[in-house]
């Protein structure tokens, strides 16, 4: 991390223009050198490289456990674990990545970018921001440590389902702590979040002029604080049955399992458009940008970002078909959960009438963003096929729906994760990275993801089921396969990391201001970006003169 801060250069440096974007009145708050810059952190671009970096870290500790999982399904019998560990590796494995790894790269994103999009002069609540990141990391060191407690760690799934969280050792206790901290500096993110959006746009921002990824964020954050306490009440409910001699989800005592994964769930289906309203709104930065047009249909993009997040409340027993629901219940969640897929179809459409005819080139973040918008369609159709329930009861809890949510979250989530980064590091970090490089790991993530994830679909529908450390014979070969895929992905991550690192050491040389030809606010201030941005708000006339270009362009 001591190189990462080497990239910011002192404020008061005028840019191009020769605007000094007022970053005259510093007052020295922001002096503190060495890791009180860190630790006391109350400017949004550090907490922002604070989050990126902590989701990196977890993205290569869930990516560890992950290829755990493939390396002892790579043949028949048990090579390396115990059945118990394997669970262990499992659960950590989904909980990390989710909670550790992608909701906290958004929000870093998020903070780095929101002030300098609405010409803000930082995030509302500064103070609060440093808390809700410093809370990460002991959630994270609790999940990690819960791996060497009695028992080992939590070991019933991501989803934690009773009965088998409510026999679990102290390592389930651990990882409700946890998921307690992480939804606590998740909602505290989100107030900031909204309450920036919604009060610190530069003069002349209607909320419909807006950049998309700001509106994303902001029903993002919304999502977020409807749902997180809902998933709190459900772990705190777990705990009081551990613990506490309740019966919530104990059937001997009157509860009911099913009752947690009901609660589970109306988060967990919310938590899912959490992680891919972002990416969206990452998408639709990044696509009219290298097009050379406006992005094509705005207002129907808002609006399909808000029916998202409402039929998103309405869709959760899709996780359930198999527990028995009355068929009328059924068939509603059946119907919702195809009816919420026209808005995502929205979407995918007017991304590529946004490309049509448009002057396209194909630098690195293009390449993942139309990655991303044709594997995310895959993963989405697949997600279309499980919305079927005569269907999904027999995909459920097989490898199709493991291929359907890596589709979706891994080509879907994390390939806007790196788009986004290769579109503003030359911003953050005030060099350009090595294009040839950053073409070579989209290539080589494109190519393994795929070899990875698509025979997943097969073993599916040949019947293996998920969390399984061991499997009959007819499962070998695409086993297999995906193992040797998997390894390749993640050998590829750490090219990723090496690019990143080598662009914060100089790259491939000085970034102009706009490098994209970008016609958004954050282009409008010097690369790297000083430390304190739009002290005195941008002129209405700058934030149209973004909106007229866009206009004219096309």
């Amino acid at each position: 991390m001591s190189a990462a801060t080497e990239t910011l250069n002192p404020a008061g440096h005028a840019d191009e223009h020769g605007h000094d974007h007022g970053h005259d009145h510093d007052h020295g708050h922001h002096a503190s050198t060495g890791w009180r810059r860190w630790v006391y952190a109350t400017n949004h671009k550090d907490i922002g490289t604070l989050y990126l970096w902590f989701a990196f870290t977890m993205f290569i500790t869930g990516g560890t456990m992950a290829l755990g999982i493939r390396a002892e399904l790579f043949h028949p019998g048990l090579q390396f674990w115990q059945p118990e560990f394997f669970n262990q590796l499992t659960t950590l494995h989904g909980v990390i990545m989710v909670f550790g790894a992608i909701m906290p790269a958004f929000t870093g994103l998020a903070n780095w970018m929101l002030p300098l999009m609405l010409g803000a002069p930082d995030m509302a609540f500064a103070r609060m921001n440093n808390w809700s990141f410093w809370l990460l990391p002991p959630a994270a060191l609790l999940l990690i440590i819960s791996l060497f407690v009695p028992g080992g760690a939590a070991a019933g799934g991501w989803t934690l389902y009773p009965p088998l969280s409510i026999q679990g050792g102290m390592g389930m206790d651990f990882a409700i702590f946890a998921i307690h901290l992480l939804g606590i500096s998740s909602i505290m993110g989100s107030i900031n979040i909204v309450t920036t959006i919604l009060n610190m746009r530069a003069p002349g921002m209607t909320l419909l002029k807006m950049p998309m990824f700001a509106w994303t964020s902001l029903v993002t954050a919304y999502l977020l604080i409807a749902v997180a306490p809902v998933l709190a009440g459900a772990v705190t409910m777990l705990l009081t049955d551990r613990h506490f001699g309740t019966h919530f989800f104990k059937a001997a005592g009157g509860g009911d399992p099913v009752l947690f994964q009901h609660i589970f769930w109306f988060f967990g289906h919310p938590e899912v458009y959490i992680m891919a309203l972002p990416a969206f709104g990452i998408v639709s930065q990044i696509i009219p940008t290298f097009s050379r047009k406006p992005l094509f249909g705005y207002v129907s993009m808002v609006y399909a970002t808000a029916s998202i997040a409402i039929l998103s409340f309405m869709v959760w027993g899709h996780h359930m078909f198999a527990v028995g629901m009355p068929a009328t219940t059924q068939l509603f969640f059946m119907f919702m959960t195809m009816l919420i897929a026209v808005p995502t179809g929205v979407k995918v459409f007017n991304w590529i009438a946004t490309m049509w005819q448009g002057s396209m080139s194909f630098e690195t973040p293009m390449l993942f963003a139309i990655g991303f918008v044709c594997l995310f369609t895959v993963g989405g159709f697949s997600g279309l096929v499980l919305s079927i329930a005569p269907i999904d009861t027999e995909m459920q809890d097989t490898y199709y729906v493991v291929a359907h949510f890596h589709y979706v979250l891994v080509a879907g989530a994390l390939f806007s994760l790196f788009a986004a980064v290769y579109y503003w590091l030359p911003k953050w970090t005030g060099n350009m990275y090595s294009e040839k490089a950053g073409k070579f790991h989209f290539w080589w993530s494109m190519v393994w993801f795929n070899v990875t994830f698509f025979p997943m679909h097969f073993l599916g529908l040949a019947g293996m089921p998920r969390r399984i450390p061991d499997y009959p014979l007819q499962y070998t070969d695409f086993n297999s396969v995906a193992s040797v895929g998997a390894f390749c992905f993640g050998l590829g991550q750490l090219f990723f990391l090496y690019n990143v690192i080598h662009t914060i050491r100089g790259g491939v040389g000085k970034a102009p201001a706009n490098p994209w030809d970008a016609h958004t606010l954050e282009w409008e201030v010097p690369s790297p970006a000083p430390h304190h941005t739009w002290e005195s708000p941008p002129d209405e006339a700058l934030v149209k003169k973004g909106l007229v270009a866009q206009a004219l362009e096309h």
